[in-house]
């Protein structure tokens, strides 16, 4: 196993732990501590940025990402469709409305794994449902989506398969240039922020 992912398993315990001394008024009745142990090891907790970006392109309505970042972060550059909602501030009122909604998933993104992970423990501990991390964070969507790198040429066909549709993710959110079937080029315009530099790290 990833020594990185061994690290952030046992951070997540920690958090866990931590969680216990959480109460507010209204919170929802909260899940028991070995149930949440129980899920935090299971790697469904996760979605991918190929997940997510064909998630964005089909315009899937049950899709909901929130941003944990400090919002002069999520100025900068954020998913489209994202609400930031900074770590700091998840458990005000209007904050937690945005959870438990029935057929909602609820997506959260950071720089990396670190800060959606608190996020996901904190609303799990809650006993919310749907929760779920954008694996690797903006660092991993930059990588695979934004700028995607082709594989080597012996590599299995579900690498390519992976890499055309991230060059065709890729034209969806930046509108990179492309040629058309008569070879001129084809400029697809799409509304974004600008892009900007994010933490180190990445998938």
């Amino acid at each position: 196993m990833n020594r990185n992912y061994i690290f952030l398993t046992i951070v997540m315990l920690v958090l866990a732990a931590g969680t216990l001394f959480l109460t507010t008024s209204d919170e929802p009745k909260q899940i028991a501590p070995e149930e949440l142990l129980q899920e935090i090891i299971q790697p469904s907790r996760y979605v991918t940025t190929d997940q997510v970006a064909k998630m964005i392109i089909q315009g899937d309505p049950s899709l909901l990402m929130v941003d944990v970042r400090p919002e002069g972060e999520f100025e900068e550059y954020a998913l489209p469709g994202s609400v930031n909602v900074p770590l700091e501030n998840l458990l005000d009122e209007e904050n937690l409305s945005y959870f438990g909604v029935p057929g909602v998933k609820v997506v959260f993104v950071s720089n990396d794994d670190i800060r959606a992970d608190q996020t996901w423990v904190l609303t799990k501990r809650l006993g919310y449902k749907g929760t779920y991390v954008l694996k690797g964070g903006i660092n991993c969507w930059m990588q695979t989506i934004i700028d995607p790198l082709p594989p080597n040429e012996d590599a299995p066909k579900s690498e390519f398969e992976a890499y055309a549709f991230r060059r065709g993710a890729q034209i969806y959110f930046t509108g990179a240039a492309t040629l058309a079937p008569d070879g001129e080029n084809v400029q697809v315009q799409v509304r974004r922020r600008e892009k900007t530099n994010v933490a180190a790290g990445g998938c």
